[in-house]
Order: structure tokens, then sequence, then C-alpha cells
């Protein structure tokens, strides 16, 4: 593509060969294997020598479009480049919240041509568009007793992780048992309350729940924090929240130990692709405000 605009700028084939330092013999076979690959003629004789065909003209104008966005692609890339570029985030609405909103700010300040596009996604979901490339970067979170094995397929940076607890109506939570499955089986004949987007949830009521010899009844699902605390307090049923969380009256949060419970939060990217700046620059914001909120997993 660029000895053919060349040619469409100089009209010669020895010119285009002494500006690009090459011979003329490989103008010609570059020309030659650009028609094949178009299924076109690109030259026609003019003369002693040759001129561009119509469709060797019209390509030479796209040629200067393609060649010019290659460039910016390639400056783009460029892992010593200043980070330009739109950066596709799909996030759970924790990390959303409280480690993408808050830098979007210091980004702009400090990588002005970074923009940021922003999807609320669970982690299976998020995966599945950053598997397929409609987004460069996941924020996912799993359970350190229900990892996430799909998140293996691509490049993980952990961001924080955070005790969980089991959320019971107040008064029932007196006098309770030390261990996770000792305190799930004191709630046996109880509703349990799922994730109604990600599995991972009732994955773990279920383990601790086998760890006391039953089978949790698990009656309600819930993506909100807020749904979760409604039925709680509604004696509907009980679930997992957060045990950094500050319940609304009449929700007490039961701490689990023996085993514990941990959310631990990632930052996925698809292999390699790390190294792009743009989303380096955002990488390297997550990284540090999620320093500030919690730690490592």
């Amino acid at each position: 593509m660029e000895i053919l605009l060349e040619l469409a700028r100089q009209g010669s084939m020895r010119h285009v060969a002494d500006t690009l330092g090459t011979t003329t013999s490989t103008v010609s076979q570059q020309l030659a294997a650009l028609a094949r690959e178009a299924g076109t003629p690109m030259l026609e004789p003019a003369g002693r020598g040759v001129r561009l065909t119509p469709a060797g003209r019209r390509l030479a104008e796209h040629a200067v479009t393609i060649l010019g966005a290659v460039a910016a692609a390639t400056a783009e890339l460029d892992a010593g480049a200043e980070p330009v570029g739109t950066v596709r985030v799909a996030g759970f609405v924790t990390a959303d919240r409280k480690i993408l909103m808050p830098i979007v700010g210091d980004l702009a300040s400090s990588h002005p041509d970074v923009k940021i596009e922003v999807r609320e996604h669970e982690p299976a979901e998020a995966l599945t568009l950053l598997a397929s490339d409609t987004v460069d970067l996941a924020l996912t979170y799993d359970y350190n007793l229900a990892p996430d094995g799909t998140g293996a397929a691509f490049d993980s940076i952990p961001l924080w992780s955070t005790p969980w607890s089991l959320g019971v109506p107040a008064g029932d939570s007196k006098g309770l048992p030390g261990s996770a499955p000792e305190i799930f089986l004191a709630f046996r004949d109880h509703d349990w309350i799922g994730n109604s987007r990600n599995r991972a949830d009732e994955d773990v009521l279920r383990l601790i729940s086998s760890m006391a010899d039953f089978e949790p009844r698990v009656r309600h699902q819930a993506d909100s924090l807020e749904l979760v605390e409604d039925l709680i307090l509604a004696g509907m049923g009980i679930g997992l929240l957060p045990a950094d969380r500050r319940p609304r009256h009449g929700v007490t949060l039961v701490p689990l130990a023996r085993p514990g419970l941990r959310l631990r939060a990632f930052a996925r990217t698809r292999q390699g692709n790390s190294a792009w700046p743009a989303l380096a620059a955002v990488l390297d914001h997550l990284k540090r405000r999620a320093a500030d909120v919690g730690t490592a997993p």
C-alpha cells in the first residue's frame, strides 16, 4: 500500500524505489502481489512506463486513510507512547463504584486522551464480554470457597479482598455457635437467599451447609444487597452480606470462621493486552485505588 501511494504521488517506479530505498524490481513485485490480492490490475502501460489503472488510483486514495489508521494504531500500541484511546470496562457494581468511578477524575488529569466506557455486569457476564473482545477490562470477583476457574484464561491482577458474613434477623443472632458450619446448621430450617446473576453465592451456601450435613432451601435470588436486606427484614430468608457493610436496623451480620469466607476482586484482561498504554494507565490507577480500600487477596 505504501508503494502504491508513492507511485500515485511520483508516477515513476524508479523514483518510488529511490524514495523507499529499494529496487524497481522489488517495487514491481510488490505491486504485482497487491494486484493478485485485490483481484484486479493496479498498473497499465503508458508509453515506455506504467501508470495506475482506475482501480489502482481508487485504492491509492484509500491508502492514505488506511496507512494513517495503521500509524495511529501502532502509536497507541507502542508501550512507550502517551496513553490514548477508549478503554471499555465491564465490572460488578461494587467495583464500578468503589474503585472505577473514583479514578475517572484522576485519569482525566493525568491522561486526558484516555476515556472509559462503563458497563455494569456480574463476573460471568463480564468475562464473556472480555472473551469476545466487546470490552478491554473485566472487574470480577469470586470467593475463596468458590474459586472462579474461568478467570484462569485471562491475565489477572488481584485488587482487594474482604470478609463476608451471614445476614440474619437481629433477634435470631443471640447465642450462636462459633464455626461457619455450626452457624449454618442453626438456621437449617430457614429459607436462604442466593444471587440471581452469579452462581458463586449459592455454591458457597451449599458448600458450608454440606459441612453441616444438610441441604439449604435456596428459595430467593437477589442481585441487589439492599433487596437481600429487605428479604431478611421481612422474615423471608437469610443470606450472605459483606462484613464491612453497615446493615439496616433489624439485620445482624454474623461473622463466619472455620472456614472463613472472603470475596476476592480482580482486574482481568485478555492475555498480553495490558501492555496497551491506555489500558496500562487505567490498571495503574485501579491498583493504587484498590490499595486504599482493601488488602490484596
